[in-house]
């Protein structure tokens, strides 16, 4: 990972942060990116205070001008990006028939036109340079079907899809794009989900009038769990993999 640089969306909090430290950590030089300055500004302090090469860059993933400049002047500042990992991400609970017009904007505007947004912005600098990495973080519920999710479960299948078709694009640039699909993980989104003190153990458990299973490997995921599977995917040791999927969900999935 070394003398590498990263550009991270999502990089505030949650598994986008974990990323984050995880990458400057091994050495890359990381332009942080979110919609939320003043929570980016914070995280990123504390991880300069640590001697770590992260820069703050804030910006709505969804405003397509907005990520260009910001690109653009990451590239100019910092260096040409060798690496994304899209990790911005927005959740809204509810059966389809209730689902709001607000509500589905939301998710399609981060999970899908952000990543295609920032995706763009990146790739077209890459190409000329043959050569990059490009992790999406998604979700498990993109093949899996979760009632009360649909919209969420739509947004992230489309962004899969959308990832693997780039990818096929982009592989005679020798650029690789995959996507990490994380089950129920301990982050703020997660806990937003949470209602009472037995939903940790519901979630373990499963729900079987909601054709849910629950998590075989009896745990929650840690933000880390999937941070290592995504620096793992942008590292030289996956220079054979392209347009792949990695589940981190514990075995929630039953392997689907």
């Amino acid at each position: 990972m070394e003398e590498q640089t990263a550009l991270v969306t999502g990089a505030a909090g949650g598994i986008g942060a974990a990323v984050v430290r995880l990458l400057a950590e091994q050495g890359t030089t990381v332009v942080a990116v979110d919609r939320d300055a003043a929570r980016l500004a914070e995280e990123v302090a504390k991880l300069r205070a640590e001697s770590l090469q992260v820069a703050d860059f804030p910006v709505d993933v969804s405003d397509s001008a907005a990520v260009e400049a910001v690109v653009a002047a990451a590239e100019e500042q910092i260096g040409p990006i060798d690496q994304l990992v899209n990790a911005a991400g927005v959740l809204r609970l509810g059966p389809v028939k209730d689902i709001t017009d607000e509500d589905l904007r939301a998710m399609l505007d981060v999970n899908v036109t952000g990543v295609l947004n920032v995706t763009r912005a990146v790739v077209n600098r890459m190409i000329p340079r043959a050569r990059g990495a490009i992790v999406t973080v998604t979700s498990n519920a993109a093949v899996t079907p979760r009632a009360g999710m649909a919209a969420y479960a739509a947004s992230k299948a489309a962004a899969t899809q959308l990832v693997k078709s780039l990818g096929l694009e982009v592989a005679q640039y020798g650029i690789r794009c995959n996507t990490v699909a994380p089950g129920s993980t301990d982050t703020p989104m997660l806990r937003s989900m949470w209602h009472d003190r037995e939903a940790e153990q519901h979630t373990l458990d499963g729900s079987p009038s909601a054709y849910r299973v629950g998590i075989p490997l009896r745990r929650i995921g840690r933000p880390d769990d999937v941070a290592e599977a995504v620096a793992f995917l942008l590292s030289d040791r996956a220079a054979q993999i392209t347009l792949h999927d990695l589940t981190v969900d514990g075995g929630a999935s039953l392997g689907a």
